[in-house]
């Protein structure tokens, strides 16, 4: 029997299971709509598709680095719980999607999902998984770097609560090298860059700050001249990409408190005669963005204490 279009989105408003798990049951049972419901109960389809709607701002990022150091991919994975994070089924899991990452050259995480994992897809098996760990988890993004005039470098902090990849393009490639590369993805982490060189600033970004530190210097001092403002505006606006592009940001093991990250790596590249440029990075942390729900245990425990 040919499964249709109409088959699959009758059966997904019906047991809220999702596409692909719906047409595979309609598939199983040659099109019998509660047959197929029984199977997706049975296969825990429609508990993990309950779960759904609970909000995963927990989990971890996990990087992986090809052998040959030229391609790197960062990924997070997101659970409802810290505590389910630090299971390890659940972080061999998130390994497993990394290595996904790696092996496919999926454009977005809906193309992940339907990649082919196993004998199934990466999405039924995080169906599998939420119905085996019992919450709900999410395969929330990923990014991808290549490096073929050098290589890519990852740190992953405090377990997984932030990674970071950074694209080294270097034709010397030595331990004081890597370790350089290492330091200054441990930058990335702890000093939160939005951009890695001034070239990545957009000029409307700049134009709109420039904007706004003017009409706060104008406050200010009302009665100084724009050209005194102006010089004022510049300051600031010089201190704020201090603070926000990476290379530009003082390196935080700068034993004078000064050195730029720019010229602690042109430090590193001399020392080794070597020729290299930080070309970007990638920096997850876990959690990032999303809206915890806020839980009230005293209320709710007044609340049952009430209907007792």
């Amino acid at each position: 029997m040919a499964i249709t279009a109409a088959m699959v989105k009758e059966l997904r408003e019906k047991s809220g299971a999702g596409m692909m798990d719906c047409k595979k049951a309609l598939v199983a049972t040659e099109g019998n709509m509660e047959k197929a419901i029984d199977y997706l109960r049975e296969n825990g389809m429609v508990k993990a598709a309950k779960k759904a709607d609970r909000i995963a701002a927990e989990g971890i990022s996990y990087a992986l680095v090809s052998e040959d150091g030229k391609t790197a991919v960062a990924v997070e994975v997101n659970s409802e719980t810290d505590f389910v994070a630090k299971n390890e089924k659940f972080q061999n899991f998130v390994k497993d999607v990394a290595a996904q990452v790696l092996a496919t050259d999926a454009a977005d995480v809906e193309a992940l999902l339907d990649s082919t994992m196993g004998e199934g897809t990466l999405r039924e098996r995080l169906t599998s998984e939420i119905a085996t760990i019992g919450e709900n988890l999410k395969v929330r993004r990923f990014a991808r770097m290549t490096e073929e005039n050098g290589f890519i470098t990852s740190y992953i902090h405090m377990g997984g609560k932030i990674v970071v990849l950074v694209d080294v393009a270097t034709d010397v490639i030595n331990d004081n090298i890597c370790e350089m590369a290492k330091n200054v993805a441990m930058q990335c982490a702890a000093m939160r860059p939005q951009f890695c060189s001034r070239s990545e600033v957009d000029q409307e970004y700049i134009e709109k700050e420039k904007e706004i530190l003017f009409a706060a210097a104008k406050n200010e001092k009302p009665n100084a001249p724009d050209k005194v403002i102006n010089g004022i505006v510049m300051g600031r606006l010089n201190k704020e990409l201090a603070e926000n592009v990476l290379l530009d940001q003082v390196y935080v093991k700068a034993e004078d408190g000064k050195q730029s990250v720019q010229k602690y790596v042109d430090q590193v590249a001399k020392a080794n005669r070597a020729k290299v440029a930080i070309k970007g990075y990638v920096r997850f942390e876990t959690g990032e963005g999303i809206e915890k729900k806020q839980e009230d245990f005293a209320a709710e425990v007044a609340a049952q204490m009430h209907k007792g």
